[in-house]
C-alpha cells in the first residue's frame, strides 16, 4: 500500500474522532437539558423577599422532581410561576394547603388555629398583617388544589397576603440548596 492509502486512513481516523467527539458533545447537551427541564435547575434570586434566608444575587438548585411523588410541606421553600405573570418565576415559604385557614396574629402564622411551629423559621420569624388576604383578625381559607405561601422578609414581601393562593399546577419545585456565592454555600431546609 502506497503513501495515498496511509492519508486516507490517517484522514478517516480524524474524521471518526470529530465525530465521536461531536456526538458525545450532542449526548451531553441533550442529556443536560432533560436533567434541566424534569430533575434539577438553578436560579437566581432576585429580591429581599425571602432575607435572611436567601440574599439577592445568591444562586439556588430546585429539585423539580420531588414534587412528583410527595406533596409539599409547610416551611419547603419553594419556587413557582407566579399567577400574575406565569412567565416569572418566584420563590416563597409554604405555609398553607388546600382547605387549611391561614391567619397572621401578632406576628405568628397560624394554620387551622394553630401556630406554626414544627419549623424553626416560624419560631424566629414575625409576620406582617398586610394586603387583601393577611387583614388583622380575618383568617383565610386555602382552595383545594392551591397553595398559600409567604416570604420570610414579610414587611417587604410580596406574596399570598396581596394576590391570593398558587395553583398546584404553578409549583415548579423546591429550592434545596444555595451554590453560589461559593461563601454561602449550604442546603436549604
Amino acid at each position: 500500500m502506497g503513501p495515498s492509502g496511509s492519508r486516507t486512513r490517517a484522514s478517516a481516523a480524524r474524521r471518526s474522532v470529530w465525530r465521536e467527539n461531536l456526538e458525545s458533545l450532542a449526548w451531553a447537551a441533550v442529556l443536560a437539558l432533560v436533567i434541566r427541564t424534569f430533575i434539577i435547575a438553578p436560579f437566581k434570586i432576585p429580591s429581599g423577599s425571602m432575607h435572611p434566608t436567601l440574599l439577592e444575587g445568591d444562586r439556588i438548585l430546585v429539585n423539580k422532581f420531588l414534587y412528583r411523588f410527595r406533596e409539599p410541606e409547610r416551611g419547603d421553600i419553594i419556587v413557582f410561576r407566579y399567577p400574575d405573570d406565569t412567565r416569572r418565576p418566584f420563590i416563597k415559604r409554604l405555609v398553607g394547603r388546600g382547605g387549611d385557614t391561614v391567619e397572621i396574629r401578632e406576628g405568628r402564622v397560624l394554620v387551622n388555629g394553630i401556630p406554626l411551629a414544627d419549623r424553626p423559621i416560624f419560631e424566629v420569624r414575625r409576620y406582617v398583617n398586610q394586603g387583601e388576604y393577611g387583614r388583622p383578625g380575618e383568617a383565610f381559607t386555602v382552595p383545594e388544589g392551591a397553595l398559600f405561601v409567604l416570604g420570610d422578609n414579610s414587611s417587604s414581601s410580596h406574596d399570598s397576603r396581596f394576590w391570593g393562593t398558587v395553583p398546584r399546577a404553578h409549583l415548579i419545585g423546591k429550592a434545596v440548596c444555595i451554590f453560589w456565592p461559593p461563601q454561602r454555600l449550604r442546603r436549604l431546609q
